[in-house]
């Protein structure tokens, strides 16, 4: 399966206990979402291979996993520190309004009164009050913008846009 199918969703942590057990340092939303999980993608030195989960549990609210064939710390450890994924049809369905990250990256940004082009989102941070938009703009600048309702007027991930009030521009980090 191509990367580009696939969505990281965590990071395999350290073994836990004697029984082959390993924590999950989740990159997601939504924790519990391991727990239904039947199987999940790992890379090891750069290549996707595929575990069967034998078990799965929250332990202080850490995913923990147990894997088929794996019984022992040291058969786990050499997992710690390597990416898990999903396939995109497999993410977990978010409700109205909302949007994963990656969809967002590579949008173009548009201003809702002229319809010009302004720049690209590049990155997007993530902050307590609210997201803001990392946009590398048409002339060359970067200018970080809030994703609050007050300035987004619309986001089409279909068509790649995002429709903006510009008023909500914050900083231009080149300045």
């Amino acid at each position: 399966m191509p990367d580009s199918e696939l969505v990281i969703v965590g990071q395999v942590g350290r073994p836990r206990g004697v029984n082959g057990e390993i924590f999950i340092t989740p990159d997601t939303d939504f924790p519990d979402r391991f727990i239904d999980l039947e199987e999940i993608l790992v890379s090891i030195r750069g290549n996707w291979e595929k575990l069967v989960i034998e078990s799965a549990r929250l332990v202080s609210g850490r995913p923990v996993l147990l894997f088929e064939g794996m019984r022992t710390p040291e058969d786990v450890a050499r997992l710690t520190n390597c990416d898990l994924a999903v396939p995109k049809k497999e993410l977990v369905e978010l409700p109205l309004g909302s949007h994963y990250i990656f969809d967002l990256i590579g949008c173009e940004v548009v201003e809702k009164n002229t319809g010009q082009l302004l720049g690209v989102v590049v990155d997007v941070e993530q902050y307590p009050a609210n997201d803001t938009y990392i946009i590398d703009t048409v002339d060359g600048n970067r200018i970080l913008f809030p994703a609050v309702r007050q300035f987004v007027s619309k986001i089409d991930i279909e068509a790649k846009q995002i429709t903006i009030d510009p008023s909500g521009i914050v900083e231009n980090e080149n300045s």
